[in-house]
């Protein structure tokens, strides 16, 4: 009864954090677009993620307070407010955002993450995402975009246009290169070349780095390992089951050249992007390796 206990506690605390703040975060969101100036639409952006942050704290809180899980973050000494970041990352579970909440919320600006359209529709939070400025993703499928060439290259449009927004204030951008959590079976499917991790996918990073090269000061590159083998759930987080999360971040600097290319219509830059993706992975997944044996030992 215990895991359940928990888990109900965990979700009436979330939730409660949720409904109370949401609607000064939609209400100072509405400044936005009804507020004359940059300046004050600018102000209002910081506000709304001045509350974004009070609520990722008072989340962190809550599983401090009911949960025995131990975030061991390392390598986030040295990060600042004030600066902007690109954060690369493996994808496991649900239990990434709340490792990613844990490592860098009140120590970087306030992640933007690039999300699935249907995320939109989830009670409270899509209201909240849309107000924090999220970029929702559509994505389309091989089949879809051989019936339907004109939307080919769309997402990555969307990815170049919600950059634009970021460029005025500080911003830490989130993101996931495999594209969807990984499982074994979506390995095998792939055949992907690494051990732990799918195939990265260079396109969406390049259109970050086109948008915001000159802005982002360092590449943040995490690397997320649950030490029990045992890839956990939402609701074991929830339900205090997970005993242990190593959030592992390394800072790289930013090679100028990664930015000042052509993406799409050259590809002698786009094998440069993919290259230095690719290296990343192979990095990353010794990581893994190491990490994981330290666990073990």
């Amino acid at each position: 009864m215990r895991p359940l206990l928990t888990g109900l506690a965990n979700i009436v605390l979330l939730l409660a954090n949720t409904l109370i703040l949401i609607g000064p975060l939609l209400l100072i969101a509405l400044g936005k677009f009804i507020l004359p100036g940059q300046g004050a639409r600018d102000a209002c952006s910081r506000g709304v993620m001045w509350v974004a942050e009070f609520w990722a704290e008072n989340c962190k809180r809550i599983f401090a307070l009911l949960t025995p899980t131990r975030w061991d973050i390392r390598g986030n000494a040295e990060l600042r407010s004030d600066s902007s970041y690109l954060v690369i990352s493996n994808h496991q579970s649900w239990v990434d955002i709340p490792a990613l909440v844990q490592a860098f919320n009140r120590k970087t600006p306030y992640f933007k993450f690039f999300l699935k359209q249907e995320l939109i529709w989830v009670p409270f939070l899509g209201l909240a995402f849309w107000a924090l400025d999220y970029p929702f993703m559509k994505r389309y499928s091989k089949a879809f975009l051989k019936k339907n060439p004109h939307m080919q290259g769309k997402d990555l449009e969307i990815t170049k246009a919600a950059c634009e927004k970021f460029k005025r204030l500080p911003v830490t951008v989130v993101n996931f290169l495999e594209g969807t959590r990984f499982t074994p079976a979506k390995q095998a499917q792939q055949q992907s070349p690494y051990r732990y991790l799918l195939k990265p996918k260079a396109g969406g990073v390049a259109f970050v780095l086109a948008a915001l090269g000159e802005q982002i000061d360092a590449v943040l590159d995490v690397t997320l390992v649950y030490p029990d083998k045992h890839v956990p759930g939402f609701w074991a987080l929830l339900s205090g089951q997970v005993p242990k999360v190593i959030i592992d971040i390394q800072t790289r600097e930013l090679d100028p050249t990664l930015w000042q290319g052509d993406y799409q219509n050259d590809p002698a830059f786009r094998q440069q992007m993919q290259d230095w993706v690719s290296q990343l992975w192979r990095d990353k997944d010794a990581r893994i390796e190491q990490l994981r044996g330290q666990t073990e030992r």
